[in-house]
């Protein structure tokens, strides 16, 4: 199993918490993917940073990941433990 999280720390105040929101758990890894890039592109433009991870259910390390202010995409490289891009379509 998979799950999307979505992550927001607010622009204002200044240090208000960080929310977390789980977006859904899905079977297929690509199903989850979809569901962040959704919440994605819904977030839109804001003053608030947000990032959204695909990991395994209950992983620490996340398998996918990408962020409001940009429009790149990363997967982790387990074998360097690098962040690498993924070419956009």
């Amino acid at each position: 199993m998979f799950e999307a999280v979505e992550f927001v720390e607010p622009h204002l105040p200044p240090g208000a918490p960080i929310s977390q929101r789980l977006i859904g758990t899905f079977e297929v890894e690509e199903d989850a993917v979809n569901s962040a890039r959704d919440a994605r592109d819904v977030f839109g433009e804001s003053e608030d940073y947000a990032w959204w991870i695909v990991r395994r259910q209950g992983a620490q390390l996340s398998r996918w990941i990408a962020d409001n202010r940009s429009h790149k995409e990363f997967v982790l490289d387990l074998r360097t433990g690098t962040l690498v891009e993924i070419p956009s379509a």
